[in-house]
């Protein structure tokens, strides 16, 4: 299986740096993983920040890796037992082809509690303190009202696959978790869609394209307008509720 060959390669590779745990969160943890579709979301442990050498190292590494088969989709952030148990402190992190620094978010801490995949070391309750449910709601409705409603109104980004299907499903995670303080895959936010009035033809859009199934859809155009028109006041009618 690609998946697991690149796993053991990534893990060979990182073992020089002496990682402490390496936990795969997202589809990887949840059980709902498209081999060839969905990312491969990971978190590195440390056991001290690395230096400017390190982080040449670690590119290296990355780019070394691409000659595997789905190579492209594997992301990980790399914390250190110093800096972990703050969720605004930004991580080296290898993501897209490229290394930038970014957060471990509320959702993503509480998605390793709750279905992360030791890939190696320690479980991540020995570095991740628990998320607080004020914490991650108060999170998951900026999320939505932040970035999520902004890019509503961005009419080009809705032609692409990516939005179309991220923006559903992140609001449909993000209404479950504030009506009944849990976390959801993906595959069962597509069966909250249909029960929150999400578009019917958007909705078997998505399903066909997530799980190999064909079909005819509709247009990009089509597809963005019935989006935006649901999405929009679909996200304001969230947060106007949410306290």
């Amino acid at each position: 299986m690609p998946t697991e060959a690149l796993l053991a390669r990534f893990l060979d590779d990182l073992a020089p740096f002496g990682p402490l745990a390496v936990w795969a969160h997202g589809s990887l943890g949840g059980g709902d993983y498209q081999e060839g579709r969905s990312d491969l979301d990971l978190i590195a442990v440390l056991p001290a920040p690395p230096t400017l050498a390190d982080l040449r190292r670690l590119i290296v590494l990355h780019r070394r890796l691409r000659a595997e088969p789905l190579a492209g989709k594997l992301h990980c952030s790399y914390l250190t037992p110093s800096t972990a148990a703050d969720p605004a402190t930004p991580h080296p992190t290898w993501a897209h082809g490229r290394t930038m620094r970014r957060p471990v978010t509320p959702v993503t801490r509480s998605e390793l509690h709750t279905f992360g995949r030791v890939l190696c070391g320690a479980p991540p309750a020995a570095y991740l303190p628990q998320v607080p449910d004020r914490e991650l709601r108060d999170f998951v409705v900026a999320d939505q009202r932040d970035f999520w409603r902004p890019a509503v109104d961005r009419e080009r980004l809705w032609r692409e696959d990516v939005w179309v299907d991220l923006g559903l499903l992140t609001f449909a995670r993000a209404t479950v978790t504030l009506r009944e303080g849990r976390l959801i895959s993906k595959r069962q936010a597509l069966t909250e869609l249909p029960a929150l009035g999400a578009p019917g033809a958007v909705v078997e859009d998505i399903t066909r394209r997530r799980y190999g199934e064909h079909g005819p859809g509709p247009s990009p155009d089509r597809r963005a307008r019935l989006t935006r028109a649901y999405l929009g006041p679909a996200i304001d009618a969230l947060v106007t509720g949410y306290r």
